[in-house]
């Protein structure tokens, strides 16, 4: 009768390590502080221009804690995912570009 388990060498040593869920709770506590950060520095009134600076870094880290650790592109075999991000960012970023050129012109 055949086994229904498997070694590591069934898979070419290719073993998966599960985090486990330590670093999804970190990830989405510091989601939260970035959060109250964006909040806090609203509710302050420090400025317009100060507070969408502050909140656009805010939100790309938060953006790349999500990426990393909520969609796992930080592990390895997320190469099209990756270049699909990257070109869409692009393509929003020139999207972007071209409609403030057009604005200013």
């Amino acid at each position: 009768m055949a086994s229904n388990h498997h070694s590591a060498s069934d898979h070419g040593n290719r073993r998966h390590v599960h985090e486990g869920p330590r670093n999804h709770f970190l990830s989405f506590a510091l989601s939260i502080v970035l959060t109250l950060l964006a909040f806090l520095v609203v509710i302050a009134e420090m400025g317009r221009t100060f507070t969408l600076i502050f909140i656009v870094v805010l939100a790309l880290i938060q953006a790349t804690f999500q990426l990393a650790f909520w969609m796992h592109m930080k592990d390895r075999g997320h190469f099209y995912a990756t270049v699909g991000i990257i070109f869409g960012f692009v393509i929003a970023l020139t999207g972007v570009a071209a409609v403030v050129y057009w604005m200013w012109w």
